[in-house]
């Protein structure tokens, strides 16, 4: 039997109509400004559109277009709560790198408050006639946003930029042993010396403590003072800080085994590193595309970062690196903010570049980077070696990582910058290990089940399924650390050896005391 053409564009139209009306929801909450923090929650907010959802995002990079399905809410003020301090290469040179905790968390608390107080998110949090059937919060150093998902009455997932942790596991199992499981805030990697034992449970430690005693009653005052009022106005009761904190669905973590440490993890955090990726990158800008095709001995592509910029250098070592880039055979492409006067001819820089688009071709033989996660990420990604200069929080943590793995060399942020770089350059070019091992930690990250992003949108989709996915939360959570580490049976046990004790002795007292009387008589 034939249709009609209007009966098929009836169906069509139903079709159509069904699958948007399929689609969830969702509140993605990603208030960190920077780049590469827009490339992670640009990365989440993507594959959620491209699987038919709503969402609705908070973010300080809204872009200037219309997108079906998305809505932004923009937070550009967040953009000024980032200390400059941080991000400024020659304020960082010669400096240790291990970061002031208390100068991050406060960092990060403001950078919290201002995104609950701007007037785009108030006003999104107040209206009762909003919902949403998920939120997606980025993690800031504390657990604020877990309030916006009570606001709003459905599950929360977090967002983890970094590797797992005993603070991002501590959240929905337990924390990890320090004994074999390294920090990204601090130096050592695994296995440990007994000094880097000692001194990674202290600071974990010192951390758990700092946090229980000093921030907790930070963000409770935060917490109750944003989403309090919101509760009364809608009705609704709002759990406890300490209750809704730990009370997550799943942890999405911007990590895979490849490039981090095969530590044991609980069933709700699910591993999405290499997400921002898309499955097809785009193709390169023609002038650059014909510069990487005629550099027949390779191209090293070197970037700083979306935050430090390469202009920030003191000048002394920029033209150190011009001399050195101009003694190579290679082509090199560099990251850099502003012109630069009489370029070698082999240097071309660039105010911004493709960074997926460069390494994923074939020419492209090395990356300098500054360490940070996303980059390691990439290259590992598309099979390329890398030079890490560290600047601060996770770098050193992820240079010396790639060193331990033999795919990278760490040159430290010093006034040597050049001339280190220059032996770790020539390193990399001529020790075929480095390539060699590269490859195996790139198959290593292809072989998976599925793609990153296939593997969140599933997540995403299970945990709005099954009203939260309680089934995945471990029982971990419900037991006080006292009973965890077996304390009350130690202390039942040593109250028990106690008494024994003290009955015997009593026994023994009223024995002799017996024959003694039996003497007497």
């Amino acid at each position: 039997m034939k249709l009609s053409y209007k009966v098929i564009l009836t169906y069509v139209c139903l079709l159509l109509f069904g699958i948007q009306c399929g689609g969830y929801k969702i509140l993605a909450v990603f208030p960190i400004p920077a780049g590469s923090h827009k490339i992670l929650g640009n990365g989440v907010v993507n594959h959620l559109l491209n699987a038919g959802h709503e969402v609705t995002y908070i973010t300080p990079f809204p872009e200037n277009k219309t997108v079906p399905n998305l809505r932004y809410i923009p937070v550009i003020d967040n953009i000024g709560h980032i200390n400059d301090a941080l991000i400024n290469i020659k304020k960082l040179m010669n400096r240790d790198i291990e970061m002031d905790q208390e100068i991050v968390f406060n960092m990060m608390m403001n950078l919290t408050q201002n995104t609950l107080k701007n007037n785009n998110v108030s006003k999104l949090l107040n209206d009762p006639t909003e919902n949403f059937d998920l939120v997606i919060a980025q993690w800031t150093f504390n657990e604020v946003f877990s309030g916006v998902a009570a606001a709003f009455n459905c599950p929360y997932i977090w967002f983890f930029p970094y590797e797992p942790s005993f603070v991002s596991l501590g959240l929905i199992d337990e924390a990890t042993n320090p004994a074999y499981t390294a920090n990204i805030e601090m130096r050592d990697i695994p296995p440990f010396t007994f000094w880097q034992r000692f001194k990674v449970l202290k600071f974990q430690i010192s951390k758990i403590w700092r946090n229980y005693f000093y921030h907790r009653h930070i963000e409770n005052e935060v917490f109750d003072n944003t989403f309090k009022p919101i509760s009364r106005r809608k009705n609704k009761t709002l759990p406890p800080y300490e209750e809704l904190r730990l009370n997550a669905s799943l942890i999405f973590g911007n990590y895979h085994v490849s490039m981090g440490q095969a530590i044991r993890l609980p069933q709700n955090y699910i591993p999405i590193g290499g997400q921002h990726i898309d499955e097809v990158v785009p193709a390169l800008p023609k002038d650059l595309k014909k510069i990487m095709d005629e550099a027949t001995n390779g191209v090293i592509y070197f970037s700083m970062g979306s935050n430090l910029k390469s202009k920030d250098l003191p000048d002394s070592i920029k033209q150190a690196l011009l001399k050195i880039f101009n003694d190579l055979n290679q082509t090199i492409i560099w990251k850099f903010e502003e012109p630069i006067p009489n370029l070698p001819k082999n240097v071309h820089i660039l105010k911004w570049a493709p960074q997926l688009s460069i390494l994923s071709h074939p020419n492209c033989i090395l990356l300098i980077s500054h360490g940070g996660l996303l980059s390691m990420n990439e290259a590992i990604h598309f099979g390329v070696p890398l030079i890490s200069i560290p600047v601060f929080y996770d770098h050193l943590y992820n240079a010396d990582k790639s060193v331990s793995r033999g795919i990278g060399v760490k040159v430290d942020l010093t006034d040597n910058l050049a001339d280190d770089l220059k032996l770790a350059i020539h390193e990399m070019l001529n020790n075929p290990m480095y390539r060699e091992r590269m490859k195996e930690a790139s198959f290593i990250y292809h072989h998976r089940l599925a793609p990153p992003g296939k593997v969140l949108v599933h997540w995403v989709e299970h945990v709005i399924a099954t009203r939260g996915a309680l089934h995945l939360r471990s029982p971990a959570l419900l037991i006080p650390w006292y009973q965890k580490m077996y304390l009350d049976l130690a202390l039942l046990l040593f109250v028990g050896l106690v008494l024994i004790s003290w009955i015997l002795r009593k026994l023994y007292y009223f024995k002799s005391q017996y024959k003694v009387k039996a003497k007497l008589l």
